[in-house]
């Protein structure tokens, strides 16, 4: 190696030095930006995505595109229908082990209902690593697996955050509902665990309905009409993923409603729109691309040999009209 190569080698890894900064422990990791290691063989990763119809998961395959490009890997992706879609997903893993892929990345639709077929990959040789939504701890290990890293934000804390930046300002008697997300999601279950929390913290709010739109704009149209029917005198609506929000506002607005506050998870570019517009109050941005991003990187990690952190928190970002200005 001659010497201007050398330089040049000691300047890139000084740049790595200085902008991968992550707060490390030993169970965890809050990731504030990405570390891109060494270059590696050409891995073949799978990413697994729940479908394509919701934007937040084509930003996390962007991320993923980003990885494979630096990597030199081969990035194969897959998605299922729509977001309900748990059978799909089960068979797309099917075919990966079949198809002898070196690690399958993703973010599964229900967090309990894959691990099975999830530990036929295991046993295959194939490396699993958890994005987005969280697949079962206790069932994972009850199944026995390998350690299954985890990277995603503080579902629980970023909808708390949402919820708590409306309601604090909320000095009257006021009913709330919550629009929840799948069923046997963990992303879902702690969202909506957040926002409870949140609606808890002032004496003021009380919480008149709960219900799932499954993730869904149209199902979630359909649930604002029920619940505003019951409850017309709601004026805060917690939504568990920006596309139930766009339903209710599009509810909303249909029946001319006024004065009431719409929160949602996603940071989605519509989502983005309504806030600007002021039929969205808040929305949170938990930075799809770098979930993406950081789940090839981890891949390929650990087909290095290299040791996962069990869990890798991404930040989570609340977008209002001030943090848009």
């Amino acid at each position: 190696m001659n010497f201007d190569r050398s330089i040049l080698l000691c300047l890139f890894f000084f740049f790595l030095t200085a902008c991968g900064h992550t707060d490390k422990s030993d169970n965890n990791v809050v990731a504030n930006s990405v570390s891109v290691p060494d270059s590696a063989p050409r891995y073949k990763v799978a990413l697994v995505l729940k479908t394509f119809t919701n934007p937040f998961f084509i930003d996390i395959e962007k991320g993923a595109r980003k990885a494979e490009q630096e990597l030199g890997i081969e990035l194969i992706v897959k998605t299922a229908g729509q977001e309900t879609a748990i059978e799909q997903q089960i068979q797309i893993v099917q075919e990966l082990i079949d198809q002898k892929v070196n690690a399958i990345v993703i973010a599964p639709g229900d967090s309990r209902r894959l691990i099975p077929v999830l530990k036929e990959a295991d046993k295959a040789g194939i490396l699993i690593v958890n994005i987005d939504n969280q697949l079962d701890p206790t069932v994972l290990r009850n199944a026995s697996m390998r350690m299954v890293p985890f990277i995603s934000v503080d579902n629980e804390g970023a909808s708390y955050s949402a919820v708590k930046s409306v309601v604090d300002h909320i000095l009257i008697p006021t009913q709330a509902a919550i629009i929840e997300g799948m069923p046997g999601a963990e992303n879902a279950r702690m969202r909506t665990l957040g926002a409870v929390r949140a609606f808890n913290s002032n004496p003021r709010i009380h919480v008149v309905a709960k219900e799932t739109a499954h993730w869904k704009i149209d199902e979630a149209h359909k649930v604002a009409k029920r619940i505003f029917a019951q409850y017309p005198q709601v004026k805060v609506v917690f939504c568990a993923n920006d596309m139930m929000a766009l339903g209710v506002i599009k509810y909303i607005s249909d029946a001319g409603l006024k004065n009431v506050q719409i929160i949602g998870y996603d940071a989605l570019d519509d989502a983005k729109t309504a806030v600007r517009a002021g039929t969205m109050k808040v929305t949170v941005d938990q930075q799809p691309a770098v979930q993406g991003y950081q789940g090839v990187v981890l891949a390929v990690r650990g087909l290095k040999g290299e040791k996962m952190p069990p869990v890798l928190h991404i930040d989570a970002h609340l977008v209002s009209v001030d943090t848009l200005k």
